[in-house]
């Protein structure tokens, strides 16, 4: 057996973890009809194959219909669901890993306009900021029903087969009774402690009628909502202990923090630039307290912090979440001594911002939530092998190097600077990023280790490529930032690359102009702040950088706020002309139907990016498909046949920027659905 920390066994009481490594409740959007089929199985089987101890899945599912779905949750109140989560149980029991769900009622957390349409309940009639609806407050008749509720849910949860289950007490209806932020209450759920705590703990006691004593219920449990009037640190420990005490719950998962405004949010699950582990001191404390079995999960992204969670005896389990959504066989790497061949993750939070625009997606693994079809795991070729020569070392390109080299195709891989990377490099000017460069090192130490050949300083022309005599051809050569939108005077702009590669400095004051709506323009505007200029955003939408999801953006405005960045919506930048050694900007107010000037020092724009293309046309002629993607073929992981030009020597695709202005993950899903097959 491991001497390691993290591989020993865990006893929870009849249960035994192969391992202290979990993935947390957290809801990925891949139920169908609100059911766990085969997607989301297929997600959670792919951690078990990984050697994963507990996989937690719902969060949260859900009791009743008056919790109506806030983003794909499991529909824990129909029957029919009893027969998806005990196929899901035995294929992830199957592979040696444990498997419990997270069971809640959202109260206030969710909104009316869907589902069937009913009214969202609460303690108390107080509004949810994120979610901009009103509960009503709930009478006698509501608590006994959704009291009902939880133990029928929990008794499907029984005979389906898991292994148990926690209940949902962060932000959720429980303890939005144990919060006197949301608890106004006269009656005896309201006012002391101990009033507010009945509800809970008649569901509790509901539950453990229904499933008896032996069957495992834990909680996920805020034992501090950092918030002013909230449920404090002192408090938060006295409910743990009540609730330890009682015999109620076998473990105890420790939240801090409150999830109600999108800066609160962003703490409980700190993103790219906050320290590490922020809570995991106080779930000790907490375990302390409890005497319980302790999990927790907060930005524990690598296995050193995840080690030293088990050993210094903080945690029973530490939960490694997103990281799981990066990397699903973690546990299987470090137990074969690959640790360092871990996909890291980098904290960007596109996982969860990408939630409520569809479903989870990691920023640099596109094989998460597409299981069915993608591979984790690249395998070697059955095909007759072939030379690959992979034009610009972007994310897409390193990714496409990585997968045909792993494929066992010769690989060459040709870049223009100096070192690879790209547009995530970029990205990192602005420090507190310089975490998203793991996606590049992670697939340079891949390429390396396949064999790929890097030729860096090149600027590759047609007859540099067709030199290797290659079967492929994969030009990933991205973008350059876009600037034809301007009607006159792009040569007096700046690009938000300019600025964050530090080849031009922030001016005094200085318009940012973003018209991407991404990352691009809001970094821009912080890095300046940060260096001490003046600014102003503007941008043509009606809010800021719309894709920037909700916990990644709260670091953006705190920058914002603290260097007082002055924010303008509805305005269109149409020129850029000079008046003496300023700028003037001309921006068109569709709303108002005028035109108005701004003067700055520099004015910095990002607009996205206009594909680097001459290479891929150049090519195209010398190809047997002339550049075609069959579609159909692409969509359903099939390799590409596609023959328009028989005397043709190569198949030629292009990737990313390099086909239009996307993102990160669009250039590696790109990347991996073309060539995992070939």
């Amino acid at each position: 057996m491991s001497a390691d920390p993290l591989l020993q066994p865990f006893q929870l009481k009849h249960l035994t973890i192969r391992n202290r490594l979990m993935s947390t409740a957290h809801e990925p959007a891949y139920t169908h009809d609100g059911m766990p089929k085969e997607r989301y199985r297929a997600y959670h089987v792919e951690k078990a194959k990984g050697g994963i101890g507990l996989t937690m899945i719902g969060g949260s599912a859900v009791v009743a219909p008056d919790s109506p779905q806030a983003f794909g949750n499991i529909l824990l109140y129909k029957d029919e669901v009893v027969g998806w989560l005990k196929a899901l149980a035995d294929e992830v029991h199957d592979h040696g890993a444990a498997v419990m769900i997270q069971i809640t009622h959202l109260g206030r957390r969710t909104s009316w306009a869907k589902d069937d349409w009913l009214p969202i309940l609460g303690a108390s009639h107080v509004r949810e900021p994120a979610h901009r609806a009103f509960p009503k407050a709930m009478e006698e008749f509501d608590i006994t029903r959704i009291v009902a509720a939880y133990a029928d849910a929990a008794e499907r949860v029984k005979v389906a087969g898991l292994d148990g289950f926690e209940i949902e007490a962060y932000g959720h209806l429980i303890d939005q009774f144990w919060s006197p932020l949301t608890n106004h209450r006269s009656d005896e759920y309201g006012g002391s402690l101990e009033n507010r705590m009945r509800f809970g703990f008649e569901v509790l006691r509901a539950i453990r009628e229904r499933v008896g004593k032996d069957f495992i219920v834990g909680a996920r449990l805020v034992c501090d909502e950092d918030a002013e009037r909230g449920i404090d640190r002192r408090e938060g420990t006295t409910i743990a202990q009540t609730l330890a005490a009682s015999g109620a719950i076998d473990f105890v998962n420790v939240i801090r923090g409150h999830i109600d405004t999108e800066e609160g949010l962003s703490r409980v699950i700190p993103g790219m630039g906050e320290r590490s582990a922020p809570h995991l001191d106080f779930a000790g404390d907490i375990r302390v307290a409890t005497r319980l079995p302790t999990f927790h999960a907060a930005r524990v992204q690598d296995v050193a912090t995840a080690r030293h969670a088990i050993e210094s005896g903080k945690l029973d389990l530490v939960g490694m979440t997103r990281a799981h959504l990066a990397d699903p066989h973690i546990a299987l790497k470090i137990k074969q001594g690959r640790e360092d061949e871990i996909r890291p993750c980098v904290g960007m939070g596109y996982c969860i911002d990408s939630i409520y625009g569809g479903h989870a997606v990691c920023i640099h693994n596109a094989a998460t939530g597409r299981e069915l079809t993608m591979p984790h795991v690249v395998t070697r070729s059955a095909g007759p092998l072939k030379t690959f020569v992979v034009v610009g070392a972007g994310p897409g390109g390193l990714e496409a190097a990585r997968v045909a080299a792993a494929r066992g195709h010769k690989t060459v891989l040709m870049e223009a600077a100096d070192q690879p990377g790209g547009q995530v490099r970029v990205a990192a000017g602005l420090a507190r990023r310089r975490e998203i460069l793991g996606i590049v090192d992670w697939r340079l130490a891949q390429c390396e280790k396949h064999g790929v050949e890097l030729r860096t300083n090149l600027y590759a022309e047609a007859e540099d490529v067709t030199r290797e005599g290659p079967d492929v051809v994969i030009i990933a050569t991205g973008g350059v930032p876009n600037l034809d939108f301007l009607r006159g005077g792009a040569e007096h702009v700046a690009s938000s690359w300019d600025i964050l590669t530090g080849a031009i400095k922030p001016a005094a004051n200085v318009i940012v102009y973003d018209d991407n709506g991404a990352h691009a323009g809001v970094s821009v505007a912080e890095f300046c702040a940060r260096a001490g200029a003046n600014v102003d955003y503007m941008t043509p939408e009606r809010m800021m950088g719309p894709d920037v999801g909700s916990t990644s953006f709260p670091p953006y405005l705190r920058a914002f706020s603290k260097y007082d960045v002055g924010v303008t919506l509805n305005l269109r930048l149409e020129s850029v002309r000079r008046e003496g050694n300023r700028l003037v900007g001309v921006f068109y107010d569709e709303y108002g139907a005028k035109r108005v000037e701004r003067l700055a020092d520099q004015i910095i724009v990002d607009h996205g990016a206009t594909p680097v293309d001459d290479l891929y046309f150049a090519l195209k002629p010398g190809s047997r498909n002339l550049g075609e993607v069959d579609q159909p073929a692409l969509l359903a992981a099939r390799p590409q046949a596609v023959v328009r030009n028989p005397e043709g020597s190569y198949q030629l695709f292009r990737i990313g920027d390099a086909v239009a202005s996307r993102n990160i993950h669009a250039a590696i899903y790109d990347a991996l659905r073309l060539v995992s097959v070939m």
